[in-house]
């Protein structure tokens, strides 16, 4: 159905109706109203300039590494036109991007970061601004960027409403998370604990509502680093020690950050089913490694992915082949250290008899640390619950984790 963008007699509401109606119609079937072309790509000087022949939904820009370059995705516009290089832009490459957009990537001569990006009036013509910049800039702007577009550059302009537009400012990114305490003796191997959800995020709740996941998890986390430091053998930090919300990347980004040993995500499991019981422990699936491994090989910024070495270096084969033979080994760690819990908790604890399982779960995903998430039982479930709300259930819980930690480190120094 053709709506149009101007009606044959304007009045002063149908103009607006319309555009909505359209912009409703993208929204609900996932394709934008008007679809373009590039027409004219061109660099003057300091300035990128993008024209297309119709109206485009919205833009994005980046900024990557290795080699150096930026990126801009346009939704609503297909690739095509002709070029012109110029200032620090070397080259200029076009290529679809799902089904109804395109990327246009500018090789850098030198390093250039976009400043800001405006639409004209029309929704034809898009202009950024480029500041050509010094290496520690260009990389931390390739750092900053690499998990989101920004600076964000998104605008919903029909030609012929000049004075309607739509945009999403983006928040700041947030400052990294302070780093935790670290208790023990510093000659020992550390020992991260997570204790999971906290802050807005209540996790599972208990059978009368009364217990939640949040408040659990981190007296259990908080006995485990009691028995962890008795035993004398190993340092221990926890990623909160209060309750605050962590995202899960910062959860196993402070263990890394920390140079962490091994990593343990304290969780209680939930289900409709009252009767289910007894404890898991995850660890990372062969499929979700895979995905992870590509993505990492894939990543512009290549510094530090796995255990402090810089593959920046390194080509894309190369890259993937060290990235995967990290990820084994820390999957066969993982892994040895699931059964040892498995083992050590089933005299003292409800645990289930297929208690080691894989899951594609995104604390579980840092390359090169060992880690599991423990899920110490079932919120759900009365019996479970009154356990793990006890000072005892909690004192057993702990006492499998710290006998299942000495001895993975026992056997990693005999290995060694």
């Amino acid at each position: 159905m053709d709506l149009g963008w101007t009606p044959r007699r304007p009045t002063r509401h149908i103009p607006p109706v319309l555009f909505l109606i359209a912009l409703l119609s993208g929204w609900l079937t996932g394709v934008p109203s008007w679809a373009g072309v590039v027409q004219q790509v061109r660099v003057s000087g300091d300035r990128i300039v993008v024209r297309f022949d119709e109206p485009v939904a919205r833009a994005s820009a980046f900024v990557l590494s290795d080699p150096r370059r930026i990126a801009l995705d346009v939704q609503g516009a297909a690739p095509g036109g002709r070029v012109e290089v110029g200032g620090p832009i070397a080259g200029i490459r076009q290529a679809p991007r799902a089904e109804d957009g395109a990327r246009i990537v500018f090789d850098l001569a030198r390093p250039a970061i976009v400043t800001e990006g405006n639409f004209g009036v029309d929704g034809r013509t898009l202009t950024l601004q480029l500041a050509t910049v010094d290496d520690a800039r260009f990389a931390r702007a390739a750092a900053e960027h690499r998990l989101s577009f920004l600076p964000p550059l998104t605008y919903l302009q029909p030609a012929s409403l000049h004075s309607y537009s739509v945009s999403m400012p983006v928040p700041r990114r947030a400052a990294p998370a302070k780093l935790p305490h670290v208790y023990g003796d510093a000659s020992r191997p550390l020992v991260v604990i997570d204790a999971g959800h906290g802050g807005h995020d209540p996790g599972a709740l208990g059978p009368d509502g009364s217990l939640r996941e949040k408040d659990l998890t981190l007296q259990v986390a908080q006995a485990i680093k009691d028995a962890l430091l008795a035993s004398g053998r190993v340092r221990v930090a926890l990623t909160r020690e209060d309750d605050r919300f962590l995202v899960l990347q910062e959860r196993y980004g402070l263990a890394r950050r920390l140079k962490a040993d091994l990593f343990i995500s304290v969780h209680c499991d939930s289900a409709t089913n009252p009767d289910a019981t007894g404890a898991t422990v995850y660890t990372l699936s062969e499929v979700a490694s895979d995905k992870e491994a590509a993505r990492l090989a894939a990543r512009e910024n290549k510094a530090d992915i796995i255990a402090g070495v810089d593959l920046g270096e390194q080509s894309a084969d190369i890259s993937s082949i060290l990235i995967d033979l990290t990820q084994r080994e820390t999957m066969n760690m993982s892994a040895d250290f699931a059964r040892l819990l498995g083992r050590e908790a089933e005299p003292l604890i409800p645990i289930k008899s297929n208690y080691h399982r894989m899951a594609s779960l995104m604390v579980l995903k840092a390359p090169d640390l060992p880690s599991v998430l423990f899920e110490t039982g079932y919120i759900s479930n009365p019996h479970d619950a009154e356990f793990l709300a006890s000072e005892e259930g909690r004192r057993k819980v702990a006492e499998s984790v710290r006998k299942a930690v000495e001895i993975h480190f026992a056997k990693r120094l005999a290995s060694r």
